[in-house]
């Protein structure tokens, strides 16, 4: 059937993924490819900075069998989606953006690396358009929060995305906008929804996959 290739700018993601995988895909192959230092640079000159380095990545996973690829840093990822390396590339957040947008007009993003604000509104926005429904989307930026992040206290960084989350109060949809933000989806205690991109972006990417064997005929 061919694998799914996943674009990464941090290890921490491969676990997550392969637990997704395994609860919801189990005859799904995954190939991780991790490039810490795409982030790194994408935060300190912009995403299109790093579009030669990211399409060289795509180019490997396409060589190494992928069938199609998903990109799960939400800063690069419109960069993936403009490279066009001959399979589909997917961006791990399209399906909550667009889950957000049906949520209702108020749409809040979280993030904590400013890099990801800029790539997550847009694509919201795009989904708003592909759906005709006027959103107003605000921002959040979480800074204190990526510290953690770096530091690897995960639990720590879980809580503090949650915090922030749960000082929103007027909105239809929180977006968690970094899929390493997850874990703090189970924290909050906000009434509004808090969405998260991993486990829908891995369905579409699954998806992807099953339409491309189903058009070789596997």
């Amino acid at each position: 059937m061919g694998s799914l290739a996943l674009l990464h700018t941090s290890p921490v993601h491969v676990p997550v993924f392969d637990v997704l995988r395994d609860e919801d895909h189990p005859a799904l192959e995954l190939r991780h490819f991790v490039s810490e230092e795409l982030l790194e640079r994408a935060r300190a000159e912009g995403p299109e900075a790093v579009a030669d380095e990211v399409r060289a990545m795509l180019d490997r996973a396409v060589a190494d069998g992928a069938v199609a690829v998903l990109c799960t840093c939400s800063t690069i990822g419109a960069v993936a989606e403009a490279a066009r390396p001959g399979v589909p590339v997917l961006r791990v957040d399209r399906p909550m953006a667009a889950a957000a947008v049906a949520a209702g007009p108020r749409v809040v993003v979280l993030a904590t690396v400013e890099s990801t604000l800029g790539p997550t509104v847009a694509l919201v926005e795009e989904e708003a358009a592909r759906a005709g429904s006027p959103t107003a989307v605000r921002t959040l930026l979480a800074a204190d929060a990526w510290d953690h992040f770096e530091a690897g206290d995960i639990d720590a960084y879980a809580r503090a995305v949650a915090s922030a989350a749960d000082s929103v109060t007027d909105a239809d949809a929180i977006v968690l906008a970094q899929a390493s933000m997850t874990p703090a989806q189970h924290l909050t205690t906000t009434s509004v929804p808090v969405l998260s991109s991993p486990r829908p972006g891995l369905a579409a990417g699954a998806a992807a996959v099953g339409m491309v064997g189903a058009a070789r005929g596997a």
